[in-house]
């Protein structure tokens, strides 16, 4: 039964998807960019799926195990608060791309500096720093894959086999396919996400019993703090703003603000995207949170699968089979997404500057090249994944999140010193890295979380340019 639904599912969502996308795949702006034509709902499903995806059906569920709700407060105002720089940034972007026929950030920011340098450090840190991200996806399915077939199909190999499945439609379809894939995952995951609630908690005695038992064995869960006192006041605040300057500078994200067929779509996908993560974002939550009831003792890895096992231990197999497979799907609707930015940014980026003889079909053929070489860096990545979700996804978000003070200063702030931009990224980078090991003492971070000192040294650096231009 369980094979059954995953393989029509697949084949229903993801080959049905396919259909008249590889006419629209032949040129770069047609299999990068969809032709620049995708409406809101298009839109902002696709920037939705993109996002939320193994970091929220795994690493939302962990992070409510170990930390408890706590986790929803900081998560939803704080990716909702993103929007805010979807209209600053996004807006910008999508007028000097219109204008100039920009296909990736680094395009941009070459021409609004005159700045080789810029440019490919700027592409170079998206490029390292999308990789964990890009290998969480892997893994996600891959633990999905294991608990779907009870042990089955291997972590490993459940990993390898929806890789090779990814590569196949991005090959074929790019953004085009992307963009449809994704507008089915985004409805398809609020719906299961929100059937798999009602039935775990119905199966626990109905959600306010559970979590009453839950808050009688484990009260810190809901506390502001959350267990552990994960969340102290200034990490609250760090954590709360930070996805406003993390998000955007996704090269998947950052490359969507190309895509929309006008600005005012634009604006409205913003819009929708600052009021549905309040919704959508507890839900994982709620089921890692009620997990403590069934599965009290995890640690580690474990707790990064805890909504596998919740739904196999609390609902029909066909039903768990059916959330898991769309839970796989929305993990290679990030991944596809992830595999086009990054072959799009080394074809435009890295390979067209000492080759400008490159015609427009070679430049497709050069991608599709690269989606199969980061897909299986990444796969090789997966096979030593961190200790949680979480720790892979914050050390890419921060490490993205470094190049928003000089995206900011390009778009609004009349311009930056290449110098200064070039510094500001490479001392943000180190510090960023220095912290995350350990090799810089965490008294330097006055009680704050360290993405957030460090883009505040950033923004200092990109300051001082201006003070000094």
């Amino acid at each position: 039964m369980i094979y059954a639904i995953l393989i029509a599912y697949i084949a229903i969502v993801f080959l049905g998807s396919l259909r008249g996308t590889s006419a629209n795949a032949k040129t770069p702006e047609g299999y990068f960019l969809a032709n620049r034509g995708l409406g809101t709902w298009s839109l902002f499903f696709t920037i939705l799926a993109t996002n939320f995806s193994a970091f929220y059906f795994l690493g939302f569920a962990g992070a409510g195990y170990r930390v408890g709700y706590a986790h929803f407060v900081m998560m939803a105002l704080g990716t909702g608060f993103a929007c805010i720089s979807f209209y600053i940034l996004g807006t910008k972007v999508w007028q000097l791309g219109k204008m100039h026929g920009f296909i990736t950030p680094a395009e941009l920011v070459y021409h609004q500096t005159g700045s080789k340098a810029l440019r490919w450090i700027f592409a170079g840190v998206m490029l390292v720093f999308t990789f964990p991200y890009l290998a969480l996806q892997i893994i996600g399915a891959g633990y999905i894959l294991e608990n779907l077939t009870e042990g089955d199909i291997p972590y490993f190999w459940g990993a390898t086999f929806l890789t090779l499945f990814t590569i196949a439609y991005v090959w074929i379809g790019g953004m085009k396919s992307v963009a449809k894939t994704d507008l089915k995952q985004g409805l398809l995951m609020i719906c299961l996400m929100l059937v798999a609630v009602i039935v775990i908690s119905h199966s626990l005695g109905g959600l306010r019993a559970a979590n009453q038992a839950v808050c009688e064995l484990q009260p810190e869960l809901f506390s502001r703090e959350g267990a552990g006192n994960a969340f102290p006041p200034k990490k609250w605040f760090s954590l709360l703003i930070f996805w406003v300057f993390c998000i955007p500078m996704f090269p998947q994200i950052f490359m969507r603000f190309y895509i929309a067929k006008d600005i005012d779509k634009l604006k409205k996908s913003a819009l929708l995207y600052g009021l549905i993560p309040l919704f959508i974002s507890i839900l994982p939550v709620v089921i890692g949170v009620l997990g403590h009831l069934t599965f009290p003792d995890l640690v580690g890895k474990e707790t990064d699968q805890i909504l596998p096992k919740m739904l196999n231990a609390h609902s029909p197999k066909w039903f768990a089979g059916l959330v898991m497979t769309g839970a796989l799907a929305a993990f290679m609707s990030t991944l596809d997404s992830q595999l086009l930015a990054l072959s799009t940014i080394v074809t435009r980026d890295f390979v067209l500057p000492f080759r400008k003889s490159i015609d427009l079909q070679q430049q497709v053929l050069i991608g599709r090249i690269w989606v199969v070489i980061f897909a299986f860096v990444g796969l090789a990545i997966a096979a030593q994944p961190f200790d949680t979700i979480d720790d892979m996804g914050r050390l890419a978000f921060g490490g993205l999140a470094v190049l928003f003070p000089v995206s900011l200063a390009i778009l609004r702030w009349g311009g930056v010193q290449p110098l200064f931009a070039i510094l500001s990224i490479l001392v943000g980078e180190i510090l960023l890295v220095g912290f995350y090991y350990k090799l810089i003492p965490s008294e330097y971070l006055f009680g704050f979380d360290s993405a957030i000192v460090v883009l505040a040294v950033c923004f200092g650096i990109v300051g001082l340019g201006k003070v000094l231009k």
